[in-house]
């Protein structure tokens, strides 16, 4: 669970005081729109939500961090290699508020994820999914070198979903 710096960014795993900042950025009108309504309406609930990410690193090794600026210490998001049912290896997701997309902080932190899972994590494979709708998190996948592989649906989901793919790098 250590933390992963880039040249801008520092990566944290979540702890129970990052609570209003997950209200706010669970609430926010593309996390919305992209991953989901997670009915969350209030701090206890956010706490709980924490408790679920940071079980995801108790059980896998893996699981999402906290993004936040290394010169303000301003939250940004999350990001993170997550263990989803339906999906053989880990899937890597990020969301960031609306004010700080735009800025290339998606790519560095997921680069930088990537990297890690590479060198410490010892995995072959990194999935992710997103909805044919989100361009952006698409784009950002292929710049990562993830490539389109099929329109899934998770266990129980109700939604098509695009999976992409990359294999370890030589």
């Amino acid at each position: 669970m250590n933390g992963i710096e880039t040249d801008r960014l520092r990566l944290r795993c979540f702890t129970e005081a990052d609570a209003e900042f997950v209200l706010k950025l669970v609430n926010d009108e593309g996390w919305l729109r992209y991953i989901g309504d997670r009915g969350i309406g209030n701090v206890e609930q956010a706490r709980a939500y924490i408790g679920k990410m940071v079980s995801q690193w108790k059980e896998h090794g893996y699981g999402a961090y906290l993004v936040a600026l290394k010169e303000t210490g301003a939250l940004l998001g999350l990001a993170g290699l997550f263990q989803r049912e339906g999906l053989d290896h880990p899937d890597i997701g990020f969301a960031l508020l609306a004010e700080y997309r735009g800025y290339g902080y998606a790519w560095e932190s997921s680069e930088a994820l990537l990297r890690k899972g590479w060198d410490r994590g010892g995995f072959t494979r990194i999935t992710a999914i997103t909805v044919k709708e989100n361009r952006a998190s698409i784009r950002l996948l292929e710049k990562l070198g993830l490539k389109f592989e099929q329109t899934m649906r998770l266990p129980g989901g109700e939604q098509d979903l695009e999976r992409y793919a990359m294999a370890r790098p030589a």
